[in-house]
């Protein structure tokens, strides 16, 4: 369902951003799928202004081409090429000038640039109607009235109106925010909760009234339980014609295409206020009267769509004396639709039973905006105002003259359904209490009237128009949805019957990991806990703090290992040795360690990489695994919890495992090594080739995201920016020295900086090295200009001069 937000603010007085009202009519219940741009005028109009011709000459080169001079305001005088006709010395017209957009038919969108034309330079576009989406004219270009001054903005002058549309995912309970009104109603409501007090807009129709009595149509309803309300209008003198723009935007935005001013009020009034309306031409009236029956079996008519129906005898239908005009609530009949030649009309609103509308809807495959709100039910309350509200608009824009009292039949009529809301009921499901006078104050903002109050709960009158909310517990979903879903406070005695498993427990967190590695093509391996003693008399520094096996069954299996490093290098070789020597592998494990009389263990994670990063074809080259691939596989997991403030420190000295590498810590606690496996050890293994490491604390991980709380905000409608520098540094100094300089001078609008060449060489002084950086920066508010972009950099530069002696390379 599509809403305006111009047509909101007719009903409430609100000025809030649209995204602000997105997630707040989400938050009600009311999902936003999204929001859209609408202009009445593709691009409007912007950088279209009113030009004066001062001059028109013949083209030197060219018989069908003149030379204008054009005042387009505030003395600026420009050539343009003209090849109209009809373009003269003294006109005013609209000049697209350099840079505007304007859209062909399609959509598609070409610039206006300086250019020559048969040699003589233009600077603009002097434009025919067709050409700024005005009509269809391309004869020659478009005359305005003289009385515009050189440079007024066009869309001044042709009303040119934007709007935001929101893209509501309406649930089927939700037939009271079928319409504009419908959703201003619960906004207001959300507003109120949140401290802001609205007034809702209701149209007024007091200016009703009756001119005469001359068209009186009789109206019989056969069936009152199946037309429980029925009212009508007849409205004389009226001129079937095009609506005003005014008109024909509203109904546009929403993604309607405008009739004629009859059918486009009827609409008006179903987005409006959800009530449909339809309109017949008297003179196809037989007899003067309307008779609401079932149709009899087998009877034909011939929808407005053009298709000839066969009539059930379930189908509710509007007759007149001789014959079915209409499908009641679902589509109108082709004989007795309004056209040019209409003069009088009949006008119609009723209320038909849902179940009835939706059985018909779906027997004959029709599905109409009338027949989507009869089926869920519509405001039975409501059908004569709708009524009296559309005939004062035909009144007012087709001229017409109200020559009938209005019939209303309405026998019995519906009141607020009772409800019985208990105080300590709401507390229960809720899961917290929730203030009485809070309570009060949300079913105020619902329309929801406090008819009693006691010890033990509220008597409470519901308008007619909430059709789902029937039940106590119908009401407490409502308290809720504006009370807000966010701040109910999570805790055990919520609903007994919840489940409640952190996310972040060990085996859920290791499977979100693991299946991030596996999308990355490493695969998973599981190896025994148990080594030899030689593997730790042979590599492990301090023996004696490893776990030996009281009973071993062996003595390759006799020790507990401290590190995960040897059984996986057993693996390795394992796999070379058959050939497949190209592996991305990973481990969830346990080290053990006895430290201070007490046995230990720790969980791992260890990545590794060995051989090609991918299997060569015929559009890529194998490309050889590095330790930036794993150092970014590592980084991209760190990204993926959340983890933050992880900083980078060089390898212990005493390292015996990996030659070159470097450690990770998050604050003051090791988080992680990387690095490159040590040559003897490989080669003890019988491996040739080199393996690249990474070994995580899982503890670590564990702790740090034990209250970690998920932190998302919503990608930018805004552009990226992108600048580049060449910065001569001293050679010790790292790309991770750049990074957190970066990111503490500028914290706003910096997003990523990335390192994309590195030069060392005779051409550079000694002990210096060029690093090419990229920055990359963005406004989540706004576009960035250039003075802001350039302050940015400025700032970035002045600080790499001041903390790392950096210098722009020439």
């Amino acid at each position: 369902m599509k809403i305006s937000y111009n047509w909101i603010k007719k009903f409430i007085k609100i000025d809030l951003p649209s995204e602000q009202v997105g997630v707040l009519l989400t938050d009600l219940g009311l999902e936003v799928e999204g929001i859209e741009t609408f202009e009445s005028i593709k691009g409007g109009l912007k950088g279209v202004v009113v030009g004066h011709v001062l001059e028109c000459e013949q083209h030197p080169n060219a018989d069908r081409l003149k030379i204008t001079k054009v005042d387009v305001g505030q003395g600026t005088i420009l050539q343009i090429v003209c090849g109209a006709p009809n373009v003269a010395k003294g006109q005013k017209v609209p000049v697209a000038t350099i840079g505007t957009k304007l859209f062909d038919k399609e959509g598609n969108s070409f610039e206006i640039k300086k250019g020559k034309i048969r040699g003589e330079e233009s600077f603009g576009m002097i434009c025919a109607e067709d050409e700024l989406g005005l009509g269809e004219g391309h004869e020659g270009i478009l005359i305005l009235d003289e009385k515009y001054e050189p440079g007024t903005p066009c869309s001044e002058i042709f009303e040119v109106e934007s709007d935001e549309i929101f893209e509501i995912g309406l649930t089927p309970n939700r037939a009271d925010a079928m319409s504009h009104y419908g959703v201003a109603r619960d906004l207001r409501a959300g507003l109120m909760q949140r401290g802001t007090h609205l007034e809702l807009i209701t149209p007024s129709v007091t200016k009703f009234h009756v001119d005469n009595r001359l068209s009186k149509i009789d109206i019989e309803v056969k069936n009152k339980d199946l037309v429980p309300r029925y009212a009508g209008v007849a409205i004389s003198n009226v001129k079937v014609a095009e609506s005003p723009k005014w008109l024909q935007n509203k109904l546009k935005a929403i993604g309607l295409t405008p009739k004629n001013n009859i059918v486009d009020i009827t609409n008006y009034v179903l987005h409006g206020l959800g009530q449909p309306l339809h309109a017949f031409d008297v003179n196809h009236i037989v007899g003067k009267k309307i008779i609401v029956k079932t149709a009899e079996a087998g009877t034909k008519l011939t929808t407005l769509d053009g298709v000839e129906r066969t009539l059930d005898a379930e189908d509710i239908v509007i007759c007149d004396t001789e014959k079915p005009l209409c499908i009641a609530g679902v589509l109108g009949g082709i004989n007795s639709g309004v056209t040019t030649s209409t003069r009088t009309i009949f006008l119609e609103s009723a209320y038909f039973n849902p179940v009835s509308v939706r059985k018909t809807a779906k027997r004959h495959g029709i599905n109409t905006d009338a027949s989507f709100r009869f089926e869920r039910g519509i405001n039975i309350n409501d059908v004569k105002y709708a009524l009296m509200y559309a005939a004062i608009l035909i009144e007012n824009i087709a001229g017409g003259v109200i020559s009938s009292d209005i019939v209303d039949l309405y026998p019995k009529k519906h009141e607020d359904f009772q409800v019985f809301l208990a105080f300590d009921k709401v507390n229960k499901l809720v899961g917290q209490v929730i203030p009485t006078e809070t309570i009060k104050n949300i079913l105020h903002s619902l329309d929801i009237k406090v008819n009693s109050i006691t010890e033990r709960g509220l008597g409470l009158l519901v308008p007619t128009y909430r059709v789902d909310v029937q039940r106590e517990a119908d009401v407490i979903e409502e308290i809720l949805r504006v009370y807000g879903y966010n701040n109910i406070s999570f805790s055990e005695k919520t609903n007994a019957s919840m489940s409640h498993s952190s996310k972040y427990d060990d085996h859920n967190l290791q499977n979100t990991i693991a299946n991030q590695l596996i999308g990355q093509g490493f695969f998973e391996i599981m190896t025994n806990s148990l080594v030899s003693e030689k593997v730790i008399t042979d590599y492990e520094q301090d023996a004696t703090q490893a776990v030996k096996i009281l009973n071993p069954l062996s003595n390759d299996l006799s020790f507990m290992r401290k590190n995960l490093l040897f059984s996986a290098l057993e693996v390795i070789e394992y796999n070379i040795n058959r050939k497949n020597s190209d592996l991305k592998l990973f481990e969830f494990g346990k080290s053990y360690h006895l430290e201070n009389g007490k046995y230990n263990e720790d969980k791992h994670l260890i990545v590794y990489s060995t051989g090609n990063q991918n299997n060569e074809n015929w559009n890529i080259s194998s490309q050889k695994t590095d330790f930036f691939f794993l150092k970014g596989t590592i980084e991209a997991i760190f990204e993926r919890l959340g983890l933050k403030n992880i900083s980078i420190k060089p390898l212990n000295e005493d390292n015996s495992f990996i030659q070159e590498g470097f450690r990770w810590f998050l604050g003051e606690t090791l988080l992680g090594t990387i690095g490159v496996i040590k040559n003897k050890i490989l080669k003890d293994f019988g491996i040739k080739q080199e393996v690249l490491f990474a070994n995580i604390c899982w503890n670590v991980i564990l702790e740090s995201v034990k209250n970690h709380k998920i932190i998302y905000q919503e990608i930018s409608k805004f552009p990226k920016v992108r600048r580049d520098l060449a910065l001569l540094l001293d050679e010790n100094i790292s790309f991770n020295d750049i990074y957190k300089i970066a990111f503490e001078t500028e914290k706003s609008i910096l997003k990523d900086i990335s390192l994309f060449d590195v030069y060392q060489g005779d051409k550079l002084p000694e002990g210096k090295k060029s690093y090419a950086v990229s920055f990359t920066l963005q406004d989540i508010n706004k576009t960035l200009t250039d003075k802001q972009i350039d302050k940015t950099m400025q700032n970035l530069l002045r600080k790499f001069e001041e903390k790392l002696g950096a210098s722009l390379r020439d």
